[in-house]
């Protein structure tokens, strides 16, 4: 669908239309026509009404020069469960290519992108597009993702055309006119057992992508692996490394940002050795104790995992776009990673000392290693740097009573940009509230702990917001233009004044016009300018 259509969902955000009012769970079928468009059009989505009426009125057409057209795929699942699909995606039976295409332009543009793997994509205006597809087959033939012969077939049964799908509760297909649900695998059933399970165990192997993609199943659905299925999940993950890592990226993506309790997903990666295999920076974690008094959850994994689910909350409180809710997932996810280089024992206590700056190198690694865009990269380092730096500033102030300059906060968005102060409150929040419980009463201090609230998250955003640096870094104590006009020519010398200005203003709490005052006693000569400014800091 359109991007427009995609932003009404971010984050997996539904406006979930109840299954138990379209008699789907007792019934075990998808809701009738014009149920499903009238409760799209009463919760407000008019363009997904659309789309399913356009939907419906191919399949109609379809049905009467002899085909058939089914809904397949994640849209019947997510039916079935009574969310509103993202994409209605079509499989046509008992009609040949040519057929297909001429009914599909009575409905829009089409398109052969996808004609090597028998799809169609046809565009019915406004960024809107359905894809049609045959029956087909997938036959590995070789190594990676691109290694398979596709063979379509419109007279294949539906039973058949379904077993090249990975889970189960993906081989359903539906009648969109009549709402009858195809089954051959037993979907709908797994879907309410809550059951990840293969479709077929052979071509299952086909496709190692789909290791992650049971993670990810398992982190949104909140589903438990099969038995059997688990174990042919884990003897593919040698194969992970035949992809391309920008795939792995995507499947990531999805986990993190369209699960409410990622660390589902996460649990299954590292029971079945995914980490092991591809992430070698996570199974460390689960090795790495960590001091009772403070984080009684356990070892390091654990409060990881609690973290990453605090953070997915967070987001989704938030209302953050796509990119900043992955910065800050990622950043979740990878707090930490610098605590089994740094974890050791002193004087009966466990201490990680410097855990924070070690965390850098494992995380660049991690992330180069998905092939995540430079500047998710250098933002994500950056927080995971600074993570500890909201509570320390603000226990600062509050208990040791050492006040913190405004200086200070500059430099903090400074250093930490392109991430933001905003960013890295989230994640010093998430990290704040993924701990616990704490109950044990030998240890009082703990029950001061108010582990829902994070008041230095809110002492830092406001210090920040009235600085105009809570969402970028500061601006420059001085333009070009000041310097050029007080008569410097133009040059890097610029530059250094600009930074020596910033200096002196975060440092010493100078203002434009003192800085000014030096530059313009001093004229043309840069250089003394240069140090005079210097010897003020």
């Amino acid at each position: 669908m359109s991007e427009k259509l995609d932003q009404r969902f971010d984050l997996g955000s539904s406006f979930s239309i109840d299954s138990k009012d379209l008699d789907v769970e007792k019934n075990k079928h998808l809701p009738k026509p014009d149920e499903f468009i009238s409760a799209l059009e009463q919760r407000g989505l008019v363009e997904h009404a659309k789309v399913y009426r356009a939907v419906v009125e191919l399949a109609d057409a379809i049905q009467k020069i002899g085909g058939q057209a089914l809904l397949v795929g994640g849209c019947v699942r997510d039916m079935l469960v009574g969310k509103i699909p993202k994409d209605f995606d079509i499989e046509v039976y008992k009609l040949e290519p040519a057929r297909i295409e001429e009914v599909a332009k009575q409905f829009g543009k089409v398109s052969d992108v996808g004609k090597a793997f028998g799809i169609l994509k046809v565009s019915l205006g406004q960024g809107v597009d359905i894809d049609l597809s045959l029956p087909r087959s997938d036959s590995k033939i070789g190594v990676g993702h691109r290694g398979f012969e596709v063979k379509s077939d419109p007279n294949m049964s539906i039973a058949d055309a379904a077993r090249r799908r990975d889970f189960t509760i993906n081989s359903m297909a539906g009648d969109p006119l009549t709402g009858e649900l195809f089954d051959p695998f037993g979907g709908a059933k797994d879907l309410r057992d809550k059951i990840l399970r293969v479709t077929d165990k052979e071509r299952f192997r086909d496709d190692p992508l789909r290791v992650m993609r049971a993670l990810q199943f398992v982190g949104r659905m909140g589903l438990s692996i099969e038995l059997e299925s688990a174990k042919i999940i884990e003897s593919m993950t040698p194969e992970l490394k035949e992809l391309p890592k920008e795939r792995i990226f995507e499947e990531w993506q999805k986990l993190l940002l369209k699960s409410e309790k990622p660390s589902l997903g996460l649990s299954a990666g590292m029971a079945l050795g995914v980490f092991k295999e591809i992430h070698p920076e996570f199974p460390p974690l689960a090795e790495t104790p960590q001091e009772y008094e403070w984080h009684p959850e356990g070892d390091v994994w654990i409060h990881t995992l609690m973290v990453v689910d605090e953070a997915a909350s967070i987001i989704r409180r938030e209302k953050l776009d796509e990119q900043t809710s992955l910065v800050v997932m990622l950043g979740a996810l990878c707090h930490d990673l610098g605590k089994p280089a740094t974890t050791e024992l002193v004087g009966g206590r466990i201490r990680s000392s410097g855990h924070e700056p070690a965390g850098k190198e494992p995380t660049e690694k991690f992330l180069k290693s998905l092939g995540a865009p430079t500047i998710i990269q250098e933002k994500v380092a950056r927080l995971v740097i600074n993570h500890l730096i909201p509570s320390t500033f603000y226990i600062d102030e509050t208990i040791r009573k050492k006040p913190i300059s405004d200086g200070a906060i500059r430099k903090l968005a400074q250093r930490i940009a392109p991430a933001t102060v905003y960013e890295l409150v989230l994640v010093a929040e998430a990290d704040h509230t993924g701990r616990g419980p704490f109950e044990d009463p030998e240890i009082p201090e703990q029950l001061l702990l108010n582990l829902r609230e994070y008041p230095a998250g809110e002492w830092l955003l406001k210090r920040a917001r009235g600085l105009a640096v809570e969402k970028s870094k500061p601006a420059d104590l001085l333009l070009g233009r000041d310097l050029i006009n007080l008569g410097i020519k133009p040059g890097a010398h610029i530059g250094e004044i600009i930074r020596t200005a910033n200096r002196l203003r975060d440092e010493k709490g100078f203002t434009k016009e003192a800085v000014l005052q030096v530059v313009f006693k001093n004229g043309a000569d840069h250089q003394k300018s240069l140090v005079e400014l210097n010897a003020l800091l």
